[in-house]
């Protein structure tokens, strides 16, 4: 049983073989930071260096009986991901609405690196309904904030104008990542009151899982009590680090 004074870094996610994103990732980095590490597995995939080969949701009474055996207490943070399949996706709010004293760091992952799909557009809708108002912070990159927004995003000027549509929606803040655009990438930070906007040479290689790496990141550091715009920065910074070791 998980002790009195432990602190957890909660993921509500789906797996990957190599552990280079999804839980996997969260569990290592929640390391780095001194947090234990409790997951709930809403679905399984099958993915290889050419991206998502097969996937599998798991049945809701099975995900809803994994979020009822989290740690009761000790959670410092929730960082969500993929959630597959509509059912999940309402089970997932359901146990969030109950978990409101801690921030919930939401990654809507509806697709890989290589466009394959992890949601139906069923599963984005309830996303949509569901998730949102529950978002401490949102974490979408261009494709999923176009699919969530229902509206093409092809400037800066248009990232800044959908994170404060998606923000008017209910999350505490909105962090829309612009690496999907081209010329070097733009990310857009919005609160009900601000609107930051982070700007960086592209590096000349690629890391998969770039997504969950930052929002796993976003998540401990806001464990630790780090405001959103510190706790973006050192995000952003650590996945820069880990993109120039590839150089």
């Amino acid at each position: 049983m998980a002790g009195m004074n432990e602190s957890f870094l909660v993921s509500i996610g789906a797996t990957h073989p190599w552990n280079i994103a999804g839980v996997g990732i969260d569990g290592r980095i929640a390391h780095e930071y001194g947090l234990r590490h409790a997951a709930a597995i809403v679905g399984v995939t099958v993915q290889d260096e050419g991206g998502l080969r097969e996937k599998f949701a798991l049945p809701v009474d099975f995900v809803r009986a994994q979020l009822e055996a989290l740690p009761s207490q000790g959670a410092r943070a929730f960082r969500v991901g993929a959630l597959f399949d509509h059912e999940n996706v309402r089970a997932v709010a359901c146990f969030l609405e109950s978990q409101k004293e801690w921030p919930v760091v939401t990654d809507p992952v509806f697709a890989d690196s290589f466009g394959n799909r992890f949601a139906s557009d069923e599963t984005v809708q309830a996303f949509r309904a569901s998730m949102l108002s529950l978002a401490g912070v949102l974490t979408p990159n261009v494709p999923e904030a176009e699919m969530l927004t229902r509206r093409p995003i092809a400037s800066v000027d248009a990232m800044i104008d959908a994170a404060r549509a998606l923000c008017a929606l209910g999350p505490d803040a909105v962090l829309l990542k612009g690496g999907h655009l081209p010329g070097d990438p733009v990310d857009v930070l919005v609160t009900a009151g601000s609107t930051e906007v982070f700007a960086d040479a592209r590096l000349p290689a690629a890391m998969r899982g770039t997504g969950c790496t930052l929002a796993a990141v976003l998540a401990c550091e806001l464990a630790r009590g780090t405001t959103i715009v510190e706790a973006t920065v050192a995000a952003r910074a650590y996945v820069r680090r880990r993109i120039e070791a590839l150089v």
